[in-house]
């Protein structure tokens, strides 16, 4: 093990507190020294992806954000809206860490050869309490970068390349044939075109400006539908028939477009129909939601038959299903595919102290297209 390791570290910590606060602050916690089959890696860099929102602010209303501790320990407390506290409920005064990937250098490792082979090696890595100086890890939970890439390239290495993955290998499970991507200019999006591309997978994309329709066209995409368009369902109805995608994936959650998807896939289904049934057709379309860009309730309005589904879909599930054989062939392909399919674009590298700051995080906070955030802990004030 690399004796001068530091003996303590900074990590974010989100708290929610009684009086319907968020807490966002910066802790010194040990650093665990690696066990036989450990590694400890320093951080470079983490991104904030949609689903580490969720712990770090929740519903939190960033417009109230006020600073307050010292320079070397800021602690920012934001608003939580009084409905949301039974939702909160078992989060109530815990500290808890963020971050859910990230990647850096291994700076300690255990005796275990796997370990030691690790040793001053650029990783990828997944587990929780990313946004963290070091981060103490299984040996086998580490991927090795491709040489020549970056930390902050290999921040993202896991959640959006293998939740892309994950939709082809789950609509070829589930007997699909073609896919439908709400959200779909997002670096997540990218990613999944250029899946399906290398793969000959129709994709229907689901985009909500002119902008996002550019960015898709620059990449190869061929079917897309811009939901603020008055031709929307129209056109979402041909690009289902020209694709026959049945499955779905939603990242948006609340409001009707989950069931505007169904309802378009009944009306493609319907196309090919030779007979009239009352219960509609026969083909099952599919809709999994996976984000909650809308916070919304999802409305669904029955106009899509009766063989249907809407359900939730979660990558940690998702890898449970397929075992950690074909979970690694997965990890593999990103691996090898870390600078061309699966590259994440990023508005700006951010410190420790800078996610901490009310104006950025006004500006990560948006989770729009082209303003997804990287952290880097070892980088300055």
């Amino acid at each position: 093990m690399d004796q001068s390791l530091p003996a303590k570290g900074l990590q974010l910590r989100s708290r929610v507190k009684p009086n319907e606060e968020l807490e966002l602050s910066l802790v010194e916690v040990d650093i665990a020294p690696p066990a036989a089959d450990q590694v400890v890696v320093r951080i470079e860099g983490t991104p904030i992806n949609p689903s580490d929102l969720g712990l770090l602010l929740g519903p939190a209303d960033v417009g109230t954000a006020r600073v307050s501790g010292s320079a070397e320990r800021p602690i920012v407390t934001l608003a939580l809206p009084p409905t949301a506290m039974r939702h909160l409920a078992g989060r109530i005064d815990k500290s808890l860490p963020v971050g859910n990937e990230g990647a850096g250098v291994v700076v300690a490792a255990g005796d275990s050869p796997e370990a030691q082979a690790l040793l001053g090696k650029t990783v990828a890595i997944v587990g929780g309490a990313m946004y963290a100086q070091y981060r103490t890890i299984q040996a086998a939970a580490c991927l090795v970068v491709p040489r020549g890439a970056t930390a902050v390239e290999g921040a993202s290495c896991f959640v959006n390349p293998l939740t892309s993955l994950g939709m082809v290998e789950t609509m070829r499970r589930e007997g699909h044939t073609a896919l439908v991507l709400t959200a779909a200019a997002s670096n997540l999006g990218q990613m999944l075109n250029k899946v399906c591309l290398e793969d000959g997978v129709g994709l229907v994309n689901i985009v909500r400006s002119p902008e996002q329709v550019a960015i898709l066209r620059g990449i190869g995409a061929v079917q897309i539908c811009n939901s603020t368009a008055p031709t929307f369902m129209v056109d979402l109805v041909e690009a289902l028939v020209a694709t026959g995608a049945t499955l779905a994936f939603d990242a948006v959650g609340g409001g009707k477009l989950a069931s505007q998807i169904l309802t378009a896939m009944e009306v493609a289904a319907n196309r090919a129909a030779t007979s009239y049934s009352g219960y509609g057709s026969n083909v099952h379309k599919q809709v999994y939601l996976y984000g909650a860009l809308d916070p919304r309730p999802t409305e669904l309005t029955r106009s899509f038959g009766m063989t249907w589904g809407v359900g939730g879909w979660l990558l940690s599930s998702f890898l449970a299903k397929i075992g950690p054989e074909r979970a690694q062939e997965l990890r593999i392909r990103v691996a090898s595919s870390l600078k061309s399919t699966f590259a994440s674009h990023y508005a700006g590298e951010i410190s420790l102290f800078e996610v901490l700051d009310p104006s950025v995080i006004a500006a990560y906070r948006g989770v729009a297209t082209g303003t997804k955030y990287v952290i880097n802990p070892s980088k300055a004030r």
